[in-house]
């Protein structure tokens, strides 16, 4: 059982130990890791194999395989089964990018409500661990077979189900859309958690009350956010809206994220990563044009935390003066 029903999606290139575990702190229920390709962990792949590494103090935690042959990604999921501290195996069916779809995987199974059967079916067979689901409502808007897939799934042995509200040829544009999400819950038994434009507490409390399903995901709210999961749990456990954070306890944040980022992959790795999560940890702050910039150049910790920090003892210095 998850303390709360919010979850960190699993995002590519983000939810590595580094950021989960922050994401963990802050308070979700459960945190998912970014997925890993099937035959990256049948040929130990050493980037596939370290990707598939649990924090203790991450857990409960749900580790993301896709592929697209069953033979693959049931052995694959035997290995996360076998060698791995995760809680929950997660199958990756929402994946929109033309070069997993390619290989049959990700959002390709959206088309076919018999092969999900087959592949959750045969996964669920040959582990002790649960085993979910995350998908998108349908392929396109003509093909849009969300009930019938989490049916399948829930047919298979599947332990819950996550859907996205778009599909798969909208990728990450549009809105999405909960009136479907809303009617996979109607048609299965198993837990469903929803997914999709959630950018505030008070929409995860609206979709949780409106739609009915078991959890909230939230994604790309909580890039460079974490308080975005605290304050949603804060706010559904207490009806509190918490103050957003100020510059300085985001810069710690982002820091400490940073921290734990090189610890992970070296200096040198991680701060060109932390690039794009330094951008997202000062959005909403005034006048970051120019600290953005000098962010991309940077190529060591102590860099990076100079610009940031400039940055921070400038905005007080003007706060002050306007006091």
């Amino acid at each position: 059982m998850l303390k709360n029903p919010v979850v960190l999606a699993p995002m590519a290139g983000v939810c590595n130990p580094a950021f989960r575990l922050i994401a963990k702190e802050f308070g979700a229920g459960l945190v998912c890791a970014e997925m890993v390709s099937d035959k990256g962990i049948l040929y130990e792949n050493e980037k596939s194999l370290k990707m598939l590494y649990v924090d203790e103090r991450e857990k409960p935690l749900s580790l993301q395989i896709f592929g697209g042959e069953r033979e693959s990604l049931v052995a694959a999921a035997k290995y996360v089964d076998k060698h791995t501290n995760a809680d929950i195996i997660d199958i990756n069916m929402g994946c929109p990018v033309p070069k997993i779809t390619k290989c049959d995987a990700g959002a390709k199974w959206l088309l076919d409500p018999d092969k999900i059967y087959e592949m959750v079916a045969a996964t669920v067979d040959a582990v002790q661990k649960p085993v979910t689901v995350k998908m998108r409502v349908g392929w396109d808007e003509d093909h849009i077979y969300a009930v019938k897939n989490a049916q399948a799934v829930e047919r298979a042995g599947g332990a819950a189900v996550a859907v996205h509200g778009r599909t798969r040829v909208q990728m990450y544009e549009g809105t999405a859309n909960w009136d479907i999400i809303k009617e996979v819950k109607q048609n299965v038994s198993i837990p469903v958690i929803g997914n999709g434009d959630i950018s505030t507490p008070q929409e995860a409390k609206e979709r949780l009350e409106k739609y009915g399903v078991d959890g909230v995901m939230i994604g790309r709210a909580a890039l460079g956010n974490p308080w975005m999961l605290y304050r949603t749990v804060q706010y559904l456990e207490t009806g509190e809206i918490l103050p957003e954070p100020d510059a300085r306890e985001k810069m710690n944040i982002c820091m400490l994220h940073m921290d734990r980022l090189i610890e992970l992959k070296g200096e040198d790795v991680a701060v060109r990563e932390m690039r794009k999560h330094a951008a997202w940890y000062l959005k909403g702050l005034p006048k970051t044009g120019s600290v953005r910039n000098e962010i991309n150049q940077m190529t060591t910790r102590d860099g990076m935390s100079k610009v940031l920090f400039g940055y921070v003892d400038q905005l007080e210095e003007k706060q002050q003066k306007i006091s």
